[in-house]
């Protein structure tokens, strides 16, 4: 365990819990440790969930596959990063989606049931922890309804203007960079990578925004025009 305890600390579901509380939070939750190698599934769609992910180290995907067996990509789980709370505390029968390793990954399994009782000593770490646990899911949640509210979008263009606006109004400015690279912001938004690249160029030469790579300039309405009659 000595091993892999640095990697487990990363995760925010630990903060505010020293060494000796986590060996014993730990044993409590019956965690296990499990390595998967590329494309080996973690999880796969119609299984029943009782168990929290906690992924240590390198990345998984959440994808969703349809009848004709068609697999789209959902959003990636990052170092530190959660999966299967909502799902264990909902009771959910049947798993939506399945959860595949991107280039092999290191992960950490929680029995979710342990987790959110208490032993008889209940013991004040107990509490941080499932603190911690609400304060994530609320926040995973809210990154849902924000991804709802610009994918719900009409066209191209509409999701890539409500989601800089929202991300230009959350930095404090209209200079600002966003946590996505080209292919990871189309999988967010749902959209053709192609599309979207043709549409950020369009809105540059109209003047709306200006970007390189993953910074982005926000400018005034109204600016394109101003440009095109200079």
């Amino acid at each position: 365990m000595e091993e892999w305890l640095p990697l487990v600390k990363k995760s925010p579901l630990f903060y505010g819990i020293n060494d000796d509380e986590l060996y014993t939070l730990l044993k409590c939750c019956a965690s296990e440790q499990v390595l998967y190698e590329d494309g080996e599934y973690i999880f796969r769609m119609g299984e029943s969930v009782n168990k929290v992910l906690v992924l240590l180290r390198g990345k998984a995907c959440v994808i969703q596959e349809n009848f004709w067996g068609h697999q789209e990509h959902i959003y990636h789980i990052k170092e530190g990063e959660l999966f299967g709370q909502s799902y264990s505390c909902a009771r959910t029968p049947v798993l939506p989606v399945s959860v595949v390793a991107e280039g092999g990954c290191e992960t950490l399994f929680l029995n979710y049931q342990r987790m959110i009782t208490f032993c008889p000593l209940a013991c004040d770490f107990h509490t941080r922890f499932i603190h911690n646990m609400l304060r994530l899911v609320s926040e995973h949640n809210v990154k849902l309804e924000n991804k709802l509210e610009h994918v719900c979008r009409r066209t191209t263009r509409e999701k890539l203007l409500s989601y800089l606006s929202e991300q230009a109004m959350a930095k404090g400015g209209r200079d600002f960079d966003i946590p996505h690279n080209r292919q990871e912001l189309a999988e967010y938004l749902c959209v053709d990578r192609s599309a979207m690249s043709s549409e950020l160029s369009k809105m540059r030469a109209e003047g709306i925004l200006d970007f390189q790579k993953n910074h982005f300039v926000l400018h005034d309405r109204g600016a394109g025009e101003r440009r095109e009659g200079a």
